[in-house]
């Protein structure tokens, strides 16, 4: 068994190190599918660490790193860290600020990469647990699906799981805590576009039009019963329009022909989902034929729910509370409307997503321009993702 003293104090010598690794990738962010540089870099760092091999261009960009654990083993374990960046420039004005204008580390996954190669270094020089442990550095979270890429490239088939965990920092959640539940730990992240035709004509004489604007207001309110109305109590969904778009604004008196308006749906249950998707079919279309208008609603499905399975959320927060500390573990928490593609992970395997806490009176939220990750926490997030896997490959 695993010594958690032990374990922290480890990883905590090399705390200087992978503070200047993380530096380094927030320094050079990479967007979805082009992480050439930081792939490089994290392939380089496994193979001066020992990992037994390091494949590259996994789905893309991606790198797994293959560690054998000291005795043979039936289980195999994988820890995920996501190493994309968001298209959004950097206002942070750190001596680390992104050099990549127009691209930035606003979500924390440098921090995630620096983490995983904290944890494999500590794994590959104890080697204390049987089996393997597949470290897998995943390319293209942020809206691309990376995730669904490396499975699609035959992640599962090369490197059997069976067991998947990953984490994400969290300025949701008090610095030195970590929170992971059962059940959802964020939603289905889906995409909306409703489209209103009508009839255009002069602004002055409606008489002899059919509005799109008069009948995109009315399916504007009348979505919002969706979630007020159809949905039990209980369950939770977000419907959103985010954006509109009809009309000249520099001409004052034409009624335009068409309407457009793109959105969200957030949800935590599959049943949910497909009742949303229902009841915005049912309101467009009869709203909008009700004002002499027709309406269409196209869903794009985006990421699933992400959801934790009992045993490993459960083991999850055992192995925190020694990381972390007995009382530094929440597991009452409610689920975040976020997207996450790790979701896709979780529906090919068992696994938890874990929330590690870097919230402070001064830090910002994730996808802000002046957000940093809190180095303050490699440390135990690494040792957190080592201790799991020497949990669950315990001989």
């Amino acid at each position: 068994m695993y010594n958690p003293n032990k374990l922290k104090a480890s990883i905590e010598a090399f705390h200087s190190e992978l503070t200047e690794i993380r530096r380094d990738i927030h320094t050079h962010p990479e967007h979805a599918y082009k992480e050439h540089r930081t792939a490089a870099l994290v392939a380089e760092r496994l193979k001066a660490y020992g990992v037994d091999e390091v494949h590259t261009g996994v789905g893309g960009t991606g790198v797994v790193g293959v560690i054998k654990g000291s005795r043979a083993g039936a289980r195999n374990v994988g820890l995920r860290a996501d190493m994309d960046c968001l298209a959004m420039s950097e206002e942070t004005k750190l001596p680390w600020a992104s050099k990549n204008i127009g691209y930035m580390h606003a979500c924390g996954h440098d921090g995630h990469t620096t983490m995983l190669l904290g944890a494999a270094k500590y794994l590959a020089k104890t080697r204390n647990f049987s089996g393997n442990v597949y470290c897998v550095f995943q390319p293209a979270e942020e809206g691309q699906a990376g995730a669904k890429a490396m499975l699609d490239d035959g992640l599962l088939e090369r490197f059997p799981i069976h067991a998947f965990y990953g984490l994400h920092n969290a300025p949701w959640v008090p610095l030195g805590k970590m929170a992971v539940r059962n059940g959802a730990m964020m939603a289905a992240a889906d995409r909306i576009e409703i489209v209103v035709e009508g009839k255009g004509g002069h602004g002055g004489m409606p008489q002899f039009s059919a509005d799109p604007i008069l009948a995109a207001g009315h399916v504007l309110t009348a979505i919002q019963s969706i979630a007020s109305r159809n949905v039990d109590p209980a369950d939770s969904v977000v419907v959103s329009v985010c954006g509109i778009e009809g009309g000249v604004m520099n001409t004052y008196n034409v009624i335009p022909r068409q309407v457009r308006m793109v959105g969200t749906v957030r949800t935590y249950r599959k049943e949910t989902q497909a009742l949303v998707k229902q009841k915005l079919e049912l309101i467009v279309a009869n709203t909008c034929a009700a004002l002499g208008c027709t309406g269409s609603v196209e869903f794009m499905n985006g990421y699933p729910a992400t959801i934790n399975h009992k045993r490993e959320a459960e083991l999850s927060a055992d192995v925190g509370r020694e990381v972390f500390g007995p009382d530094n573990v929440i597991t009452e928490i409610f689920p975040n409307t976020g997207g996450e593609d790790f979701a896709f992970f979780l529906e090919a395997v068992p696994g938890a997503y874990i929330w590690v806490g870097q919230k402070t009176d001064t830090s910002f939220p994730i996808h802000h321009s002046c957000y940093d990750f809190d180095d303050r926490i490699i440390p135990s997030g690494a040792g957190l993702l080592a201790a799991i896997a020497e949990r669950e490959l315990v001989s």
